[in-house]
């Protein structure tokens, strides 16, 4: 039987939060300055690892699983999120090959914990995660360092 490849995209962007208790948190990792507003804790770039794996999966989006208007998804913890999509991807009956993600932001900058972040990717995965850091140039919300955006996309094989 010939294998089936498939790949998937995701994508995920989130304001600054003004609220100063608020901590940002990329890929798992804590990161200083202000953190992101959004429903669980915000974290782009386990948000769009999560939306390429599903749809690499061809099982759904972020949206359709972890809706931002279950109460109990509060506040949530987008790694162990991600644990879960994972777990729906191999139950699927794939295995992950591999995840590449670009994140967007002004500041902080990430290159100094790129490999914190990939290696709690990589074990929320279990695949090799690889994560760059690029930024806007002073374009648009996110080059005014209104937000953090990230891309990302998953290779799954069965």
């Amino acid at each position: 039987m010939t294998p089936t490849v498939r790949v998937g995209q995701g994508f995920d962007i989130h304001p600054f939060s003004s609220d100063p208790d608020r901590v940002m948190v990329l890929g798992g990792i804590e990161f200083d300055g202000p953190g992101l507003a959004g429903h669980s804790d915000a974290d782009v770039v386990a948000h769009a690892v999560i939306d390429a794996l599903l749809g690499a999966a061809g099982l759904g989006d972020i949206g359709a699983l972890f809706p931002d208007s279950d109460p109990a998804l509060a506040g949530a913890d987008s790694m162990s999120l991600l644990t879960d999509a994972v777990l729906r991807v191999t139950d699927a009956g794939f295995t992950v090959g591999n995840v590449d993600c670009t994140v967007v932001m002004e500041a902080p900058k990430l290159a100094p914990r790129r490999a914190e972040v990939e290696a709690s990717l990589t074990a929320a995965v279990g695949a090799p995660v690889t994560v760059k850091g690029k930024r806007a140039e002073g374009l648009g919300a996110l080059g005014r360092r209104e937000g953090v955006a990230c891309m990302a996309v998953a290779l799954v094989s069965r």
